[in-house]
């Protein structure tokens, strides 16, 4: 898979730091690099949507997410985390607030106009176009809040644990957006159903986490507790249709449901 790389490694004057992986659903290929000594991370798109992640991460402009040192055709090259700390070990109040504060700069204003990116409704085709009774009440909600979105955003589309990293001085900055437009509330609705089961289904931890989640991102919770469930409702027709455990999901969906 190198050998994939080695034009852009000739273009942009890189040196390969480290062995080629793939991302496990996308499919996109990355190779650790350093530029000048400087270290970086070479990503091959593998479909349209990563590609308009790209675009979106340019536009970003390194505010809130990583800095794009290069763009071409396939191939994005971008500053690379070498912190030390992670959010899905770091205690749940402290993860929660770091994450808010990446999304709510994200979503600030930018001088130039984004990138076009398709409407949110579209990322939720799998819920929707779903014939499973047993997502019904989500697919309900979700319908509802897509016809009336409010707060329109670029949005990132899989904000979690492991989407934004340390980069040490520049801080926490978020990585690997899919670029949707839609109602902000949309990007805070993955946090409560990550970074594992264990941790989604502790005592008080939904309840703790939503209030957290609204009052810094300046939600209404009884709002963002409906994105919640329809994103978890979401996640589990992906689940199902992919042959994956839905177990966080359903979990999600029951602690929500009980809420709402």
């Amino acid at each position: 898979m190198l050998a994939d790389f080695q034009p852009w490694l000739d273009r942009w004057s890189l040196e390969a730091d480290g062995q080629p992986f793939v991302t496990p659903y996308a499919g996109s290929r990355l190779l650790p690099v350093r530029r000048a000594g400087v270290a970086a991370m070479l990503k091959l798109a593998a479909s349209d949507d990563e590609r308009r992640g790209a675009a979106v991460m340019g536009w970003w402009g390194g505010r809130g997410a990583a800095p794009v040192l290069a763009r071409a055709g396939d191939a994005l090259l971008m500053a690379r985390a070498e912190g030390r700390r992670a959010l899905h070990q770091a205690e749940d109040a402290t993860a929660t607030a770091i994450l808010c504060a990446a999304v709510r700069a994200l979503h600030g204003e930018r001088e130039q106009a984004p990138p076009p990116t398709p409407p949110l409704a579209r990322l939720f085709a799998a819920l929707l176009n779903t014939g499973d009774s047993r997502l019904d009440g989500p697919r309900r909600v979700a319908r509802t809040l897509l016809d009336a979105p409010r707060e329109i955003v670029l949005l990132h589309g899989d904000i979690h644990h492991r989407n934004v990293l340390d980069f040490g001085p520049a801080g926490w900055l978020a990585i690997d957006p899919w670029g949707f437009q839609g109602e902000r509330a949309y990007d805070y609705a993955n946090i409560l159903r990550n970074p594992g089961l264990e941790r989604v289904v502790e005592p008080g931890r939904f309840d703790r986490g939503r209030a957290q989640i609204a009052e810094r991102a300046g939600l209404e919770p009884e709002r963002l507790l409906c994105w919640i469930y329809a994103h978890a409702g979401l996640a589990a027709a992906w689940e199902l249709a992919d042959g994956q455990d839905p177990s966080r999901s359903w979990a999600v969906l029951e602690l929500a449901e009980a809420r709402l």
